[in-house]
């Protein structure tokens, strides 16, 4: 195994949520200054999100339960407007449950073909 459970999650889980969680607010008809804003990010970033140019090699959108998170977040960043740490926090512990529910090996395996999903059960055990 070349690629590890935690370089996925940084590398395309977190930035594919993040890119989810930038589409459902621009759905809810905020502007890309507002998402923003709201997300503590760059009016730029939220660019590249929404152009598909960051974080879009796993369709979070796939996942009903993680989407349905993405959205109770969204409503929740609205409507409370946490901090940038709350909001990574959030998005940390769905990228955590993505690993722990199995959605994420067979995106791990078309990125490290050295790694065979049968057999692996790393983010199952760690994080299940």
């Amino acid at each position: 195994m070349k690629t590890n459970a935690f370089e996925v999650a940084s590398r395309y889980v977190y930035p594919s949520l993040r890119r989810r969680l930038v589409e459902i607010l621009r759905e809810k008809g905020l502007k890309q200054t507002q998402i923003a804003e709201l997300l503590h990010i760059t009016q730029s970033a939220v660019s590249r999100y929404l152009r598909m140019d960051r974080g879009a090699l796993i369709d979070v959108a796939q996942f009903p339960d993680i989407d349905d998170g993405l959205k109770k977040l969204a409503e929740e960043i609205i409507q409370k407007r946490p901090t940038e740490y709350e909001i990574h926090l959030r998005l940390v512990q769905i990228s955590l449950e993505m690993l722990s529910k199995g959605y994420v090996c067979s995106f791990h395996s078309q990125i490290d073909p050295e790694l065979n999903p049968a057999q692996c059960r790393v983010c199952l055990e760690l994080f299940g």
